[in-house]
């Protein structure tokens, strides 16, 4: 997109991540002890911009954070990997909260507390951007209108449909790429539903089972890369963000994709979805091996 501001603008989340290890997930009405606590960066919207930002895209943030600490811990992460917070408004509302639970094997279970991130809006004019990436930790609404703003403004448009939630077809229709993982997908319909609503593609993340890639031509099937994962959390983020900045750069699907899934294993390996993100140069060496 000639004369973008942006290579990519993320409208999205930001929490604070409060994150408990335990053996095991706790089943419904169980109470578990669990090991150690730790607090991190997160939400879906911040940590793909992190991403987006470390694999070498000119990142922009939409967003919104409270008046308070964590909202300050949180500013802080935007500018220490350069993401522009021009459109990051600050609220009376608490900033939002994560509450995270690790299992040993390294999967996780969320339960969001959305706080500011309930109050976001799409700004008008929405900064001009090459891609356009949002998720669904904001209002329906908000999503929409960003979606279709960056659209109109020639950007490609990305949606990563998580948390997984029903939206109607005329929202769907918004996005060029859809981005969902293996339970999302089945909740929206299947990959030909998102098709036939006009998305270019359909991304689907399997975690250690790879990427299927859907479009109308058929079906792509990229394999995971090989890692020893700790920390879950960060995965999805990683390979949205990361396959956004690929897009914004200019790569083929394919090529973006296999760029993504790499990003996506190497962030499973270290704790906490920010610090997990991995640089270029990471995935670059994990590529050539």
């Amino acid at each position: 997109m000639p004369g973008a501001a942006f290579d990519v603008l993320v409208v999205g989340s930001a929490n604070l991540d409060v994150v408990v290890h335990a053996a095991r997930h706790p089943l419904p009405g169980e109470t578990l002890l669990g090991r150690d606590l730790a607090e991190f960066a997160g939400g879906k919207g911040l940590n793909q911009a992190v991403a987006a930002a470390r694999s070498g895209a000119q990142t922009a943030f939409v967003g919104a954070l409270g008046d308070d600490p964590a909202g300050d811990r949180l500013r802080r992460v935007l500018a220490d990997d350069a993401i522009d917070a021009t459109h990051v408004a600050t609220m009376s509302a608490p900033t939002g909260r994560a509450l995270i639970v690790v299992a040993d094997d390294g999967e996780n279970t969320i339960v969001v507390a959305p706080g500011a991130n309930a109050s976001v809006t799409c700004p008008a004019p929405l900064p001009t951007a090459r891609v356009v990436l949002a998720q669904l930790e904001l209002p329906v609404d908000t999503v929409a209108a960003a979606l279709a703003a960056g659209r109109a403004a020639g950007s490609l448009t990305v949606l990563n449909p998580a948390p997984a939630a029903e939206l109607a077809l005329d929202v769907l229709s918004l996005a060029d790429f859809i981005v969902p993982n293996h339970h999302e997908v089945e909740l929206l319909g299947g990959p030909q539903r998102l098709l036939a609503a006009g998305a270019r593609a359909v991304v689907v993340t399997r975690g250690g089972a790879g990427v299927d890639v859907y479009t109308t031509d058929g079906i792509d099937h990229v394999p995971p890369h090989p890692v020893q994962p700790v920390d879950t959390t960060g995965a999805g983020v990683a390979f949205c963000g990361s396959l956004a900045a690929r897009l914004a750069a200019g790569d083929e699907l394919a090529t973006a994709v296999r760029w993504a899934a790499v990003a996506g294993a190497l962030a499973t390996t270290v704790p906490g979805a920010v610090a997990g993100q991995p640089t270029a140069a990471a995935i670059r060496s994990a590529l050539s091996r």
